[in-house]
C-alpha cells in the first residue's frame, strides 16, 4: 500500500469517527473550533466598519484588515488540514516505508517544521523515517513528500516564487519584499536561490515537449485560418551582450536568444516560443536546443508541411546555423530533405544602405533621399541587383576614396555576397516575414527587461536559471510545465505493516 493511500484511509477514518461523535452531523468539529477566533475577529471588524463613519480612508483600511484576516483564516485552515493527514499517534503509523528501493524505519516521535504557504508560515508536525547508513538520504518525511514540500515551501508558493523571479524588472530583494507583503513569509537570499535552482531545473526537463505542443496548436489554428498563403513556421536566433561576473573581473559577452513563430494564412503572427542561453563559445547549446525543438515540432505535426523560413541578420553564428544545421535538416518521420528559406533581415540590410548613402553623399538630405529610394527599390523584383548597380555607378562618378571607400566596400560586399537571401519581393509574395523583429524583440524582453537592469552582473548558473524560468513564462506554457513537474516529482512511497514485516522476515529466514 502506498503512503498516499494510507493518508486517504486515515482521513476517511477521521471523518467517520468525527461524524459519529457529533450529533449535528458536522465532519469538521475540530476545524470549526480552531477557526472560531478568526471568525470572531472578522465579525468584529465588519461590525466596527458598519457602525463607524464611512469614508474612502475607512473603506481602504477595512479592505486591508479584512485581507489580513482572510489570509490568517487560510493559514489556520491549511495548518489544521496538513497536520491531520497523518495519524496523531506514532504507533498508528506504518513502522517501515520504502522509497525508490530503499527502506526507512519509523522514528520515535514527530518533529515540527516551519512550512511557508500562500497564507503564511504554518507549523507542520510530521513523522520521519530513518534509513540505513548506506542510503544517501538519512531521514525521509513521507508527509512532506506527499505534499510536495521543497526547501520548507509548499508547491503553490514555490510556483509563485519562481514566477515572480521570471517577471519583468524583478530583483531578488524585490521578490523577498513581495513575499513578506503578500504572504507574510520571511525568506533569505540563500534559500531563495536554492528554491530557484530546484524549480528551474525541474521545469526545464518538460520545456521542450510543452513548447512543441504549443507550436503544434498554433499550426493547427493556422491551417484552419483563411487566406491565400500557406502557414509559415519561422525560426530565428540572435545575440545580445550580457554582463557576466567572474572571480576577479566583469566582462560583457554575447548571449543568445532563439524563437519559433507561427504565422497564419494572412501573415498574422499567432504566437512565439522562446529559448535563451548564457554566453558560450560557439553557442553550441542554443544550436542543440533550437534544433531539438524543431525536430519535436515536426515529429508531432501531422498536417501539411508549412513553409519553413529562417529570418535573422547575417552574423557568424546565425550564418553557421543555417549552413550547418537547417540546410541539412531532414524530416524526423519521413527522412525527407526540408527546404528552409533564409531571409536576411530587411532592416539590417537597410543599415547597409545608410552606410552606402553616407559614403557616397555624406550625411544630409541627399543621402537620406537616395537611401529611402533604394529601400523601396529593394522590395521590388530584382531589387538588390538594381540597388548594387546604382551604388557602383555613383561610386565611380563621385570618386570615393580613403576610409569612406573601405566602408563603402564592406557594406557593398555584405549585400553582394548575400543577394540570394535578399529576394524580398518573392518573400512577400509567398507570405514570408522579411524582418527579424520577433527575435530582436525577444532579446529585449528576454534579456534587457530582466537581466540587464541597472548594475546587474551575473554568474552563468544564476543567469541561466532565470532564463529557463523566463522562457517558459514568455512562451505561455508556464502552468502546463509546472503541473507536469509536480506529477513527476511525486515519489511513490510504499508502507509495510507489522504483519507484512513479520512475513518478510520469515521468508528471509527460510
Amino acid at each position: 500500500m502506498s503512503y498516499s493511500m494510507y493518508l486517504t484511509l486515515t482521513l476517511a477514518t477521521l471523518a467517520t469517527s468525527t461524524a459519529s461523535a457529533d450529533p449535528s452531523g458536522s465532519q469538521a468539529t475540530g476545524l470549526e473550533e480552531t477557526l472560531r477566533p478568526v471568525r470572531e475577529d472578522i465579525a468584529a471588524l465588519v461590525a466596527r466598519f458598519c457602525g463607524g463613519t464611512v469614508s474612502p480612508v475607512a473603506t481602504a483600511q477595512f479592505e486591508k484588515d479584512l485581507q489580513q484576516l482572510l489570509r490568517e483564516f487560510g493559514r489556520v485552515t491549511s495548518e489544521w488540514a496538513y497536520n491531520h493527514l497523518e495519524a496523531t499517534g506514532v504507533d498508528a503509523l506504518p513502522p517501515q516505508v520504502e522509497c525508490e528501493g530503499d527502506s526507512y524505519r519509523r522514528l520515535a516521535k514527530k518533529t515540527p517544521q516551519a512550512l511557508d504557504t500562500l497564507f503564511g508560515t504554518i507549523r507542520l508536525l510530521r513523522l520521519g523515517y530513518r534509513s540505513a547508513p548506506s542510503v544517501g538520504e538519512p531521514v525521509l518525511f513521507p508527509l512532506c513528500q506527499e505534499l510536495g514540500v521543497h526547501h520548507g515551501t509548499s508547491p503553490a508558493l514555490c510556483e509563485r516564487v519562481a514566477r515572480y523571479l521570471a517577471e519583468t524588472a524583478a530583483t531578488q530583494q524585490g521578490v523577498l519584499q513581495r513575499l513578506r507583503q503578500e504572504f507574510g513569509v520571511a525568506m533569505g537570499v540563500k534559500r531563495l536561490r536554492a528554491l530557484t535552482a530546484f524549480v528551474a531545473a525541474a521545469m526545464e526537463q518538460h520545456r521542450g515537449p510543452a513548447q512543441a505542443e504549443q507550436v503544434v496548436r498554433w499550426l493547427t489554428q493556422a491551417q484552419a485560418s483563411s487566406g491565400r498563403h500557406r502557414p509559415v513556421l519561422a525560426c530565428g536566433r540572435d545575440g545580445i551582450t550580457l554582463g557576466m561576473r567572474y572571480k576577479s573581473l566583469s566582462l560583457y559577452e554575447v548571449a543568445t536568444a532563439g524563437t519559433l513563430t507561427v504565422y497564419d494564412r494572412r501573415g498574422r503572427r499567432l504566437g512565439t516560443v522562446y529559448l535563451g542561453y548564457v554566453p558560450e563559445p560557439g553557442q553550441g547549446t542554443m544550436t542543440q536546443q533550437l534544433t531539438a525543438l524543431l525536430h519535436e515540432v515536426l515529429r508531432r505535426w501531422q498536417g501539411p508541411l508549412p513553409r519553413l523560413c529562417y529570418v535573422t541578420d547575417a552574423g557568424d553564428n546565425e550564418t553557421s546555423y543555417y549552413h550547418k544545421q537547417l540546410r541539412r535538416l531532414r524530416h524526423p518521420l519521413t527522412g525527407q530533405q526540408l527546404h528552409w528559406q533564409w531571409v536576411v533581415d530587411y532592416y539590417h540590410v537597410s543599415e547597409r544602405l545608410t552606410t552606402l548613402a553616407e559614403t557616397l553623399f555624406g550625411k544630409g538630405r541627399q543621402a537620406w533621399a537616395w537611401m529611402r529610394k533604394m529601400q523601396k527599390l529593394l522590395l521590388k523584383p530584382g531589387g538588390v541587383g538594381r540597388v548594387l548597380h546604382s551604388a557602383a555607378a555613383l561610386r565611380s562618378q563621385r570618386q570615393v576614396r580613403g576610409q569612406r571607400l573601405q566602408e563603402f566596400r564592406r557594406a557593398y560586399r555584405y549585400m553582394q555576397t548575400r543577394r540570394q537571401y535578399l529576394r524580398y519581393a518573392e518573400y512577400r509574395r509567398l507570405g514570408l516575414p522579411i524582418g527579424s523583429g520577433v527575435t530582436e524583440a525577444a532579446c529585449k524582453t528576454l534579456y534587457t527587461q530582466r537581466l540587464k537592469l541597472s548594475g546587474m552582473r551575473w554568474q552563468k548558473e544564476g543567469a541561466q536559471r532565470i532564463l529557463q524560468l523566463r522562457t517558459l513564462w514568455m512562451s505561455g506554457v508556464w502552468s502546463e510545465v509546472f503541473d507536469r513537474m509536480l506529477n513527476v516529482q511525486h515519489r511513490n512511497i510504499k508502507t509495510r505493516t507489522p504483519d507484512q514485516l513479520r512475513s518478510f522476515r520469515a521468508k528471509k529466514a527460510a
